[in-house]
């Protein structure tokens, strides 16, 4: 008997998810996404960066499905003629103390098998991006740039091919457990499925709930938000410009990252938001959830001088500018307009630690998956191997 595998979530791991389940294990999978089209939330508002997997600790899942994304994304959006280009990356150190980080950080993608990484100085760093500025940089030639929407897109093409269905505009309403069916009411129906795997991003923690396995971390969202640079000021960036990151976050700060479609952005910050879909600033829709959970109030309490930051940043322009400024002097408040943000969901303990690595957990026949931020995009069809890898087999 065919296995019948539900996904709740279209974002670009769900739909891998999907197809790696119906395509390998010849299940027949449905998804179920709240939303009209597919990668509505963090697939369709990135930065759109392939990351190569320099910044996550050696022997991370992060790390290793990092290095293993980008070799099958690459192949994918060639088979698919997707845009993909390797336009390189340059994460430059503008000060003396951040020397030793940059080392660390060039040292780290050597043991994650980055290939090409190079340690440049202030003249060197200008041959590859000549209008920027810094005492030195690493670069990492085969970072690229893609569009994940239309590999979402793509992807859920595949896994119509492969039998199985997308159902947009299903919001999962209520989760069952019992004679080892999941029973699922999504939108006016009910599924039953022998296995069901959540990678609901933003909606993490509702559907955890419904399914009886609220957990120990819980998902915080942060707003993300982005100016693009307008008419010759495009041209003052020829690939990505990265600051060396704040070790204590996941976050990797402001940044210029030229798009395949010619825009170059400039951002994201990160931005407590106060609600899961909080794209802008008077949406407080989940206000009481966020903020009910322990860990929030202690990451608060633990950074809350970088969160007076972010946020003035958010709220004044200026603020947001010299922070490019700091890597590409030319720029000036004219050059900049607002682009869309995005919300990043990222996953908290109870503690208030800010959760780094993927977290997948297995409750019998739910599959969860607890943390998925950047560089889940680029990570996708490696996390979706990973996950058919774990996904219990049907035994009948």
């Amino acid at each position: 008997m065919t296995e019948k595998i539900g996904v709740v979530g279209a974002g670009i791991v769900g739909l891998a998810v999907a197809r790696e389940l119906a395509g390998v294990r010849g299940a027949e999978v449905t998804v179920l996404e709240k939303e009209s089209r597919v990668g509505a939330h963090q697939t369709g508002h990135n930065s759109g960066v392939v990351h190569a997997g320099i910044y996550y600790p050696p022997g991370s899942l992060k790390a290793r499905l990092c290095r293993e994304g980008v070799a099958l994304l690459k192949d994918y959006c060639a088979a698919h003629a997707l845009p993909y280009q390797e336009v390189g990356k340059l994460v430059v150190a503008s000060t003396r103390a951040e020397r030793p980080l940059l080392r660390a950080l060039a040292e780290r993608a050597r043991a994650n098998g980055v290939p090409g990484i190079a340690e440049l100085d202030a003249l060197a760093l200008r041959e590859i991006e000549p209008h920027a500025v810094g005492i030195g940089a690493i670069h990492s030639p085969h970072t690229a740039i893609c569009d994940f929407p239309a590999v979402a897109r793509r992807l859920a093409l595949d896994v119509a091919e492969l039998g199985g269905s997308v159902r947009l505009s299903h919001p999962v309403r209520a989760i069952r457990e019992r004679s080892g069916v999941v029973e699922v009411l999504a939108g006016r129906r009910k599924f039953a499925f022998d296995r069901l795997v959540v990678c609901g991003g933003l909606g993490t923690d509702t559907v955890a709930r419904m399914a009886g396995h609220p957990g120990d971390v819980r998902i915080v969202p942060f707003r993300g938000e982005f100016y693009a640079l307008k008419g010759a000021a495009k041209e003052l960036v020829r690939g990505l410009i990265y600051p060396v990151p704040d070790p204590r976050y996941p976050f990797l700060g402001v940044h210029l990252t030229r798009q395949t479609g010619g825009e170059v952005l400039v951002g994201p910050n990160a931005v407590l938001a106060l609600a899961y879909e909080g794209y802008r600033w008077r949406n407080i829709r989940n206000f009481g959830q966020i903020l009910g959970w322990p860990g929030t109030l202690r990451m608060a309490r633990a950074h809350w001088r970088t969160g007076i930051k972010e946020t003035y940043g958010s709220l004044v322009k200026r603020a947001f500018l010299n922070g490019a400024r700091r890597y590409v002097p030319e720029l000036t408040a004219a050059d900049l307009e607002r682009a869309p943000g995005g919300v990043r969901a990222q996953a908290v303990a109870r503690d208030g630690r800010l959760v780094d690595d993927f977290v997948v957990d297995v409750h019998g026949n739910v599959v969860l998956v607890r943390n998925a931020p950047s560089p889940a995009a680029t990570s996708s069809l490696a996390i979706a191997r990973h996950i058919a890898g774990i996904v219990p087999a049907l035994v009948r």
